[in-house]
């Protein structure tokens, strides 16, 4: 990996302090620290939102791509894959 670019290796993951990924981002990025901050509580907020790690995610339907990924009318709810592995893959497909 270029060295200049090694502090980017664990920046998603957990082995960093918030503080220690604060001081990277200002570094790397053209943002004051107060848009910093602005930022990070709007992040914070947002995913207070959202269910906990390892919650039970809520149930949902959505409909289930074609060939093509054009639509089909059949629809799939997250419950009917109980006990199931699933996944899902989120995009712009228009």
């Amino acid at each position: 990996m270029d060295p200049r670019y090694e502090h980017f290796k664990n920046f998603s993951g957990n082995d960093m302090s918030r503080e220690e990924k604060r001081a990277i981002w200002l570094e790397i990025s053209n943002m004051t620290e107060e848009e910093f901050d602005a930022m990070s509580a709007h992040h914070r907020e947002h995913q207070a939102g959202g269910p906990e790690i390892g919650a039970m995610a809520p149930d949902f339907t959505a409909e289930v791509l074609g060939t093509g990924r054009k639509r089909t009318g059949e629809f799939v709810t997250l419950s009917s894959k109980r006990g199931r592995s699933v996944a899902l893959a989120f995009g712009s497909y228009t």
